[in-house]
């Protein structure tokens, strides 16, 4: 196992490098004045001057990278030209806001497509088999804002169930940054059902796209497997269908749906940009979008950059994970 880490960890290396060095090539060549644009206009010509060797731009382009790579070593990701801090600062701030809703939206679309897909299975070609085909082809179909404006009309402004916007107006003590497992934590039961509240919706309208594909998923893989010899054997020897459908056929399904909830998952942090626009979510997607209306390249490289880290987090992961439910995968390999 720990060879298998190792190896994955160096293999990561030039594919982060790869990711800092375009999107840092990418940044640079941004069209505007992104100083300028920072300072106002009424900025002189002098203090644009000072502020552009400020941030070292008048340097080659590889000492530039250089200086970024090596500040990288010591949790200095550039000054952001908006906020005038520490990009690591401003991201440490709002990443935990857009971990958080992209962890409980995984969660419902696991909760929800699992069972989802099972089902269809179970009932292929039948009236509620084409309707979940046909739900989920929605779900994948229609743009995650568009739900998001949907589920807010509806449940927000008409019914008035759920907040508009926000992540809770109940304080709740910071430990972990993640509003819901800090409220447990402290026994704030207020702050938990206010937290919880606020990004029950927001999450919805990220997971459905999320939910249909793993619904899609489970039930290609689990119409495969219905046709395997040992399902057959096991009906005939008389077992109960919950428990083949449940224990074997599942278990042997579930490392390609693993691989797209991996996939689904790591793409969600970036996924979450239109939604937390759409709900106010005061998150990392926000900063971002901030940062390209300002062209604020570093903190643009910073957003960029932590998301290319967890997407491939992720990836080792499902890695590891396929050694647990099928031991036939060596993970030395």
């Amino acid at each position: 196992m720990g060879r298998f880490i190792g190896k994955r960890i160096l293999g990561l290396i030039p594919t982060i490098l790869g990711l800092i060095l375009l999107i840092f090539l990418l940044s640079r060549i941004m069209p505007g004045d992104s100083v300028r644009l920072a300072l106002g206009p009424e900025a002189t010509q002098e203090q644009i001057v000072a502020m552009e060797n400020q941030l070292g731009l008048h340097d080659p382009l590889p000492v530039q990278f250089f200086n970024y790579i090596k500040g990288l070593f010591v949790g200095d990701m550039g000054l952001s030209l908006r906020s005038g801090r520490n990009v690591w600062l401003d991201i440490k701030d709002t990443f935990p806001a857009t971990f958080e809703l992209s962890l409980v939206s995984m969660i419902i679309s696991v909760a929800v497509g699992i069972p989802l897909g099972i089902y269809s299975a179970v009932k292929n070609n039948k009236i509620s088999d084409h309707i979940i085909r046909i739900v989920s082809l929605s779900g994948i179909a229609l743009p995650r804002f568009w739900l998001a404006i949907l589920l807010q009309l509806i449940f927000s402004y008409w019914l008035g169930i759920f907040p508009v916007i926000g992540r809770g107006n109940v304080a709740v003590e910071s430990i972990t940054g993640l509003r819901l497992l800090d409220s447990l934590l402290t026994g704030n039961f207020a702050g938990f059902t206010d937290s919880f509240i606020h990004i029950l919706l927001p999450a919805i309208a990220l997971s459905i796209a999320t939910a249909a594909q793993i619904i899609r998923m489970t039930r290609t893989n689990m119409i495969d497997q219905m046709n395997k010899d040992y399902v057959l054997a096991a009906e005939s020897y008389g077992l109960p269908e919950n428990l083949v459908y449940q224990r074997y056929m599942l278990k042997n399904a579930f490392i390609s749906v693993l691989t797209t909830v991996g996939m689904q998952f790591g793409s969600l942090i970036g996924n979450a940009f239109l939604v937390e626009a759409v709900f106010g979510w005061p998150g990392m997607a926000q900063y971002a979008i901030q940062g390209i209306l300002y062209k604020d390249y570093n903190a643009i490289i910073g957003v960029t950059l932590v998301i290319g880290l967890f997407f491939v987090l992720i990836n080792v992961i499902v890695d590891l994970l396929y050694g647990f439910f099928d031991p036939k995968i060596k993970l030395d390999a």
